[in-house]
């Protein structure tokens, strides 16, 4: 399954590519008004598709017993909708004064407002992911970028209310009475999402691609490459710091939770939320950069890093049962 699931990432990396690829060779059928309607197709029913397939795939029951680990929940939290956008933003006030394209920086800002992604770990899951995020990211990019969204407040939170979190209820109900099925069956939830997820990106690039006035240098994007590996590898190592202080409560699994719940950004939530807050922005496709470039970066680092983690974590987890008295 761990074999399937990693040739599924690096298969999705490769659409990403083909994606934008595909756009910029024909982006008149992806444009809005175009024959693909994404206006409708993908503003609406891919948006509801990818969040109905996640109810159908979220198992309560995990859900239930991960929310006795409050004191872990509450510190992802913070760390993930508090003081990571919040250190971007300070961050990016040096930035300005550099040649880096403006709208590269307001999607690296973007990206400290997402929200975990739902599969980071069942510790966190979806009730990061799938409930504050929803409601948390459109206010942080909304005091963050301000009148960078063009879309009514308002609008903004009935089409989420309407495409995310109808849907997912709507396919946890449906869970209900088809889980014994779905148990045997094990349908290709992941497959199925990104696939969708494709096709949102596909559209968002045949906007950019149709428009003459928007270019993208090279040294920025080489430059927001370079950035936002340091700025992951250094959370990670600043979460692992705090999480392993003697007093800080927190066991070595509730460390490695940490580092990557604490970290990553979800690509499923985050596109389709900035195709609804950007709605008709026509540098919506340079602020989803960031977060297109984030979200293979953290899936490298992870599968470099997750040896040397778990063996610390073992290493730790033997020490601590030598160290504990005998009765």
């Amino acid at each position: 399954m761990r074999l399937l699931e990693r040739m599924r990432k690096e298969w999705f990396m490769i659409g990403i590519v083909l994606a934008i690829a595909g756009a910029k060779l024909e982006p008149s059928i992806g444009v809005n008004g175009g024959p693909l309607k994404p206006e409708i197709t993908v503003s609406y029913i891919a948006v509801a598709t990818i969040f109905f397939n996640s109810g159908l795939s979220l198992k309560t029951e995990e859900l239930t017993s991960a929310l006795v680990h409050i004191k872990l929940h509450l510190f992802i939290q913070i760390f993930t909708l508090a003081f990571f956008p919040a250190t971007i933003w300070l961050f990016l006030q040096l930035l300005s004064i550099t040649p880096i394209n403006e709208w590269l920086l307001k999607g690296l800002q973007t990206v400290g407002c997402m929200p975990p992604p739902v599969s980071s770990a069942v510790i966190l899951t979806k009730a990061v992911g799938g409930n504050e995020g929803i409601v948390i990211t459109p206010l942080l990019l909304l005091l963050f970028l301000g009148s960078s969204s063009s879309v009514p407040f308002t609008s903004i939170f009935s089409q989420l209310f309407m495409t995310v979190v109808v849907p997912l209820i709507i396919g946890q109900i449906v869970r209900r009475y088809i889980k014994d099925w779905l148990e045997r069956k094990k349908p290709p939830f992941g497959a199925i999402s990104s696939s969708v997820l494709l096709m949102i990106i596909y559209t968002t690039f045949c906007d950019t691609f149709s428009n003459p006035n928007i270019d993208l240098d090279k040294f920025s994007l080489i430059l927001i490459l370079f950035i936002i590996f340091s700025i992951q590898l250094s959370f990670m190592l600043l979460t692992f710091l705090f999480s392993t202080r003697n007093n800080s409560g927190f066991t070595p699994a509730d460390t490695v939770a940490i580092i990557f719940c604490s970290t990553h950004k979800s690509l499923t939530l985050g596109i389709p939320m900035l195709k609804i807050v950007f709605a008709g922005h026509e540098h919506l496709s340079l602020i989803s950069v960031p977060l297109l470039i984030y979200h293979p970066v953290q899936i490298l680092l992870g599968s470099v890093l997750v040896p040397t983690i778990k063996s610390w974590m073992v290493s730790r987890q033997k020490g601590v049962k030598l160290t504990r008295p005998t009765v």
